[in-house]
């Protein structure tokens, strides 16, 4: 075990990329009967025999189907395509601290909408309607990062009912979806509203995040602008990343490695959850069934700020919370705890020095 323990980036395991298998797609792709169009300019679009397997995968035409370089890409073309300056865009409070980033750049006027364990505030989310209508609302119903929460099925189904009846669409951010290590899946958003919802996601926690492959689903009308956008940006994506992944799929390995993933974390999930409960007992905390993190509100008195330099001191290295935040304020109290790239054995250890630099501030305060 290092003798720093870090709680920060929400990274796969290094020991779970599938490099041998992957090399052999790689090389395949680059010396079989399509090695010429893996090399050539494409269309904005991606990769087209990706987007077939993705189509069938998911059940919608390929003209449904686009590829980028990451998920996180698909943000910034959405934004590009359908917002202008101080139009209105939803998010979770928490959410990613990225698309926050991305938001902000495009001078939209962010409205957080709180989340709580089984998805978003609904009472919130519908006062907020009442004063604006999104251009879209950025949600991430599984597992979400940061929080770990699964938005809930009814929850879910009026979501759909709101985005019809006030005339917004979704971009669903699902790249924890296919990693759910117990329990039961739902829904996705796009499952009950194909006709209010982009959903995107990405192979980065599937496979690798060094693919560089990530795709979105979505009404083809829908998808053309940001197809456009992509084309003026880059002319296309990564054709070899997605050559070597479509590879992967065909030979149906996507599958076994999904299950070699639930295999792999699911000792972290429970191994973080046990430590919490045991050294955290009287925490605030959402306890996932899948994904990459778990969620800690901090007592009263102590902040993230002084916490981080506490946990310095145990050898813990945490991030800040305030970054998932519309308002960082709000998140002076709130702890991502990362897990997967963490051992069972690191992880215990880690919430133990955790547990020991909450204790600590507590007893300065006092």
């Amino acid at each position: 075990m290092s003798d720093t323990i870090v709680f920060t980036r929400g990274v796969p395991a290094d020991e779970s990329f599938p490099s041998e298998r992957l090399a052999e797609c790689a090389a395949a792709a680059l010396r079989g009967p399509d090695a010429v169009r893996v090399m050539q300019y494409g269309k904005s679009w991606g990769y087209p025999p990706l987007r077939e397997w993705l189509a069938a995968r998911h059940g919608v035409r390929p003209e449904q189907v686009m590829l980028a370089n990451g998920s996180l890409q698909f943000v910034e073309f959405v934004a590009w395509a359908y917002l202008q300056p101080g139009d209105t865009v939803f998010v979770e409070v928490p959410t990613y601290d990225r698309a926050i980033t991305l938001l902000r750049r495009h001078r939209a006027n962010i409205v957080g909408i709180p989340l709580e364990a089984d998805g978003p505030d609904m009472a919130a989310l519908e006062r907020a309607l009442q004063n604006a209508t999104p251009r879209f609302f950025y949600i991430i119903p599984d597992f979400q990062n940061p929080s770990g929460a699964t938005a809930s099925l009814e929850k879910r189904q009026r979501l759909v009912e709101l985005a019809r009846a006030h005339g917004f669409f979704f971009v669903e951010d699902a790249p924890y979806r296919p990693l759910r290590y117990r329990g039961e899946p739902l829904p996705s958003l796009y499952d009950l509203g194909p006709d209010v919802t982009l959903q995107m996601s990405s192979f980065t926690k599937q496979i690798s995040p060094g693919v560089r492959v990530g795709y979105l689903i979505g009404d083809e009308a829908r998808l053309t602008p940001i197809a456009k956008v992509a084309e003026d940006t880059y002319i296309m994506p990564n054709h070899l990343g997605a050559a070597a992944v479509n590879e992967f799929c065909r030979r149906g390995w996507l599958d076994e490695q999904l299950r070699f993933l639930h295999d792999l974390y699911r000792p972290r999930l429970e191994a973080v959850c046990d430590a919490i409960r045991t050294y955290l007992p009287d925490a605030d905390w959402i306890e996932p069934d899948g994904g990459f993190f778990v969620s800690v509100t901090l007592p009263e008195g102590v902040t993230s700020e002084a916490l981080r330099a506490a946990a310095r001191e145990q050898g813990l290295i945490l991030g800040d919370g305030r970054a998932f935040f519309v308002n960082p304020a709000d998140g002076e109290r709130f702890l991502r705890l990362p897990f997967c790239a963490l051992t069972p054995d690191e992880l215990r250890e880690g919430v133990r020095r955790l547990a020991a630099a909450v204790q600590a501030l507590q007893q300065t305060s006092a």
